[in-house]
């Protein structure tokens, strides 16, 4: 009888070990959201052919998330706006990986004339960008690809071009932005802010004047509007940056 007994409480203590194991394995569902911005470029139009968007957990596992697919003009996502392309609810606690994939309806409208875009096959088959981003349960995990329009153009020869991506993520709730006004809406101005430790987040002014840097660290920056000679330079020191915050600066005069 009492071999009988420690068996079965054997057995019962394997049944219950056994479950609190699986229990404690469960990673939990994160909803995740990407979304796409770009900072302004000289080009009318700069489309990209979005097939898919896959994430890399920290276990190396690929996850194809629920993709919005289909053909992007870069230029009508910049100055803060930005577009949801894909989301899902992952079961991975950290992602370590972004990528793109890319169709080959790839081109570039320049005063009004559109021109194909060569894409790399290696950059078709995926555009990666390396993230460390902890996923928390209960909220709306979101993070930002800036897909920099203005210098992933490369011009290769009269009247052909190619798409060398520049991208980078944005957490909003780790950083804020720089925007506003310049009055020389002719002259392509670039901006620039420069951290305290000299990394420096550049970005163009679009057709209206306007312009936004977004992804800054929190901390102070030099801004400097840079218009093409023989306009000169325009400098602000001190430009404050809080985390989650657009500070506007105002209108430049150039």
């Amino acid at each position: 009888m009492k071999k009988t007994l420690l068996i079965a409480s054997i057995i019962v203590f394997g049944i219950t070990l056994n479950s609190c194991s699986k229990d404690s394995d469960d990673s939990g569902q994160y909803a995740y959201k990407v979304r796409m911005t770009d900072a302004p470029g000289p080009y009318d139009e700069v489309n990209i052919d979005l097939q898919a968007v896959e994430v890399i957990g920290s276990n190396g596992q690929t996850i194809t998330l629920n993709t919005t697919a289909g053909i992007y003009n870069l230029l009508d996502l910049s100055n803060g706006i930005s577009t949801i392309i894909a989301t899902s609810d992952l079961g991975d606690v950290k992602a370590s990986q972004i990528r793109l994939l890319l169709g080959t309806n790839n081109t570039l409208k320049l005063n009004g004339i559109s021109y194909p875009l060569a894409t790399p096959s290696a950059d078709q088959t995926g555009l990666k960008i390396n993230v460390t981003q902890t996923l928390n349960e209960n909220v709306e995990n979101n993070i930002l690809i800036d897909f920099d329009a203005n210098t992933s153009i490369v011009e290769t020869g009269v009247g052909t071009y190619k798409l060398k991506p520049v991208l980078r993520t944005i957490v909003a709730t780790t950083t804020g932005s720089i925007q506003g006004t310049i009055t020389s809406v002719g002259s392509k101005a670039t901006v620039t802010a420069t951290s305290a430790s000299n990394v420096v987040y550049s970005s163009t002014v679009n057709a209206a004047g306007q312009f936004q840097i977004s992804g800054l660290p929190a901390g102070n920056y030099t801004f400097t509007a840079t218009p093409k000679l023989p306009a000169l330079p325009v400098t602000q020191v001190n430009v404050t940056v809080s985390v989650g915050v657009t500070t506007n600066i105002g209108v430049i005069n150039l």
